[in-house]
């Protein structure tokens, strides 16, 4: 009979990433269509966080998450609901982290978390994964407010010099 190999610690995590992620029932997002996408907007500060925000609210897409993306393009991002905790194992680009209460308040920002890290808050309801950089560009600090609306397609959209 052959010996198994002692388990990584990161195997041990990711094991445990999945437990969580699990056990945690998917709610519906404002009746969004599949696949739709959203606007972020910081009404603290008046600026534009994403304008083609990917909805991740159900285990598949919780799990996976941006996994298997080599970059993510300004103006995109993901928003995983529920979520207080994320990961960056696997992750080939890093990425800012915005963790929302139930009323879209800002509770925390993590600035460009790096490929192989662990981040949570758990007064977090839900969190926004987005560009590096996103962050500094749009001033969001702890205890701004933030709106999230369906995305409308247009070149008017995208962040501008004045959001940054």
């Amino acid at each position: 009979m052959a010996k198994s190999l002692p388990r990584s610690p990161s195997h041990f995590c990711e094991r445990i990433f999945i437990r969580r992620m699990k056990q945690v029932s998917p709610i519906p997002v404002q009746e969004q269509k599949e696949d739709s996408l959203l606007k972020v907007s910081n009404l603290t500060r008046g600026t534009v966080l994403a304008t083609q925000l990917e909805v991740a609210d159900t285990g598949q897409k919780r799990n996976k998450g941006l996994l298997g993306r080599k970059e993510l393009e300004p103006g995109g991002g993901l928003w995983i609901v529920p979520c207080e905790s994320v990961h960056t194992f696997f992750m080939q680009f890093p990425i800012d982290l915005v963790y929302l209460d139930r009323k879209n308040k800002v509770r925390k920002v993590r600035h460009s978390v790096g490929p192989w890290r662990l981040s949570a808050c758990l007064s977090a309801h839900s969190i926004l994964e987005l560009p590096s950089g996103t962050i500094r560009n749009s001033q969001t600090q702890a205890g701004d407010t933030l709106e999230l609306v369906p995305a409308t397609i247009s070149t008017d959209d995208a962040p501008s010099a004045e959001s940054k």
